[in-house]
C-alpha cells in the first residue's frame, strides 16, 4: 500500500502523538507499504526527513510549543501527490490536518482515516480557560462528534475512547488499535548512570513521571502523593521528564508543599539514550493523567522493567492490569501514597513486578500494531470500492 499521513504535530516535537505517527511509520515501513507524512516545520529538522513534507507554519500563542501550518501550502502539494498512487489518508490530529486531509483524500479520491489521540472534553478548558468548563466540553462533543462523520473510518487507541465517541452518537466504521512500543529500543538504559549524572545517592528511593508537563497531566497530584510519603520514606526523590505549560506552576506548587528539594524537573531526554536512563532510574513509575486514551508511557517503563503505580483512568484502563507489572490506585493521595509505599518498602514485591512488567509489555509489540492497522486499512478500502464495483457491474447489465 501507498499511505499518505497528515498531522499538525510531529517530531522535534514531543509527545504521544509524535511517537505514534514514528512508531506506525517506521513499523508499516518494515512491512513493505511506503508512508509519507505531512507536518509542520519547525526549523529544526529530525536525524531523519525522508518521506516527510514539512509545511510552514506559525507560533500559537496559547501553546507555544506548537505550531500552525498553513492551509494553502499544504493544499498546493495537491499536484504533485495526484502522480503518486496513494491508496489511503490517514489524519492524525484535528486542526488543520483535519481539513486539509479531508480535502486531499476527496481531491485524490481515496478514503479517509483519522486517529482519535485526544481526549479533548477534558481537555481544552485547560487552554481555553477564560471561558467555562462545560462549554468547552459542549464544543469539544460538537467538533468531534462533527469530524467524525467526515471520515470513511476511525482509529482509537483503546475502548475507553471508543465508548466516549459512541456516547457522542458517532457512529462511523471504528477500530481500536492501540500504538504499540519497539521492544528492542527499551533493551538498554543505566538507572545508575542517570543517578550520578544528576547526583543522586544510589540508595534513595526514586519515582519517575515522564510526560509533557501540562495541567491534563494531573502532575499537581503526584506531587501531593510525594509530600505524604516523605512521612515514611524522607528522602524520596520524584522526577519530571517533560516540558509544558505547567512548569512553573508546579514548581511553585512543589515549594509550596514543602517538597522542592525532592522534585526534579529535568526537561526533555534523548529518546536513544537519556530517556531510557531516566526511566530505569526509578524504582516506580507514577502517573495519574485523567485525559489519556492510552498512556503509552506506561508501556515504556514496563518495557523497562520498571514497576507503575497509577490510577485507571480512560485509556490506562486497557493498558494496566493490576499486579501485572503494576499497581493501580485510586486517585486520593493516602490510597495512592499507600501503594506507592508499598513498592517501595516492599523489595520482593518490586522484583515481581518487575518481572511481570517487561513480560506484560511484550503483549504490546510495535509490528503486531502495524499489523493490525494495516489489515484495517485494507478493509477501509476495500469498503470504499464497493460503491464503484457495484455501479460497475450495474453498467454492463444495462450496457
Amino acid at each position: 500500500m501507498k499511505i499518505l499521513m497528515i498531522s499538525d504535530v510531529y517530531f522535534p516535537r514531543i509527545n504521544g502523538v509524535s511517537t505514534s505517527i514514528f512508531t506506525f511509520r517506521q513499523e508499516l515501513e518494515h512491512h513493505g507499504h511506503a508512508v509519507h507524512l505531512i507536518a509542520p516545520d519547525y526549523g529544526r529538522p529530525t536525524a531523519d526527513e525522508q518521506w516527510i513534507t514539512r509545511i510552514p507554519s506559525r507560533y500559537l500563542p496559547l501553546d507555544p510549543e506548537d505550531r500552525m501550518a498553513k492551509l494553502s501550502a499544504i493544499m498546493e502539494l495537491l499536484p504533485g501527490l495526484r502522480n503518486q498512487g496513494f491508496d489511503i489518508l490517514h489524519i492524525h490530529t484535528p486542526f488543520i490536518a483535519h481539513h486539509a486531509g479531508i480535502r486531499l483524500a476527496k481531491a485524490l479520491g481515496i478514503p479517509a482515516v483519522e486517529s482519535y489521540h485526544t481526549f479533548f472534553e477534558e481537555y481544552l478548558y485547560y487552554y481555553v480557560p477564560f471561558l467555562p468548563k462545560s462549554v468547552m466540553r459542549f464544543a469539544a462533543r460538537h467538533f468531534s462528534y462533527r469530524q467524525c462523520h467526515q471520515v470513511d473510518a476511525l482509529v482509537t487507541p483503546s475502548e475507553a475512547m471508543l465508548e466516549v465517541l459512541r456516547g457522542y452518537g458517532v457512529r462511523t466504521q471504528a477500530d481500536i488499535i492501540p500504538t504499540g512500543i519497539e521492544l528492542e529500543q527499551f533493551a538498554a538504559g543505566s538507572g545508575a548512570a542517570f543517578r550520578a549524572r544528576y547526583g543522586i545517592d544510589p540508595e534513595w528511593p526514586v519515582l519517575v513521571h515522564v510526560g509533557r508537563v501540562a495541567h491534563e497531566k494531573n502532575i499537581g497530584f503526584l506531587l501531593e502523593v510525594v509530600a505524604r510519603v516523605r512521612r515514611v520514606a524522607p528522602e524520596v526523590l520524584l522526577i519530571v521528564a517533560g516540558e509544558g505549560p505547567a512548569l512553573k506552576a508546579l514548581k511553585r506548587k512543589a515549594v509550596a508543599l514543602g517538597i522542592g528539594g525532592h522534585v526534579l524537573f529535568v526537561g526533555y531526554l534523548d529518546r536513544q539514550r537519556e530517556l531510557l536512563d531516566c526511566y530505569r532510574a526509578g524504582d516506580a513509575f507514577v502517573f495519574a493523567s485523567r485525559t489519556e486514551t492510552q498512556g503509552l508511557v506506561l508501556l515504556e517503563a514496563m518495557a523497562l522493567g520498571v514497576p507503575v503505580v497509577s490510577t485507571a483512568v480512560m485509556g490506562t484502563r486497557d493498558v494496566l492490569r493490576h499486579g501485572e507489572g503494576a499497581l493501580i490506585a485510586a486517585e486520593q493521595v493516602d490510597d495512592f501514597a499507600g501503594q506507592v509505599v508499598r513498592l517501595l518498602q516492599d523489595t520482593a514485591l518490586r522484583r515481581r513486578l518487575s518481572a511481570a512488567a517487561t513480560a506484560y509489555a511484550a503483549q504490546w509489540s510495535a509490528a503486531r500494531m502495524a499489523e493490525r492497522m494495516a489489515g484495517f486499512y485494507q478493509e477501509v478500502i476495500q469498503k470504499s470500492q464497493e460503491p464503484v464495483a457495484a455501479f460497475s457491474r450495474r453498467q454492463g447489465v444495462t450496457g
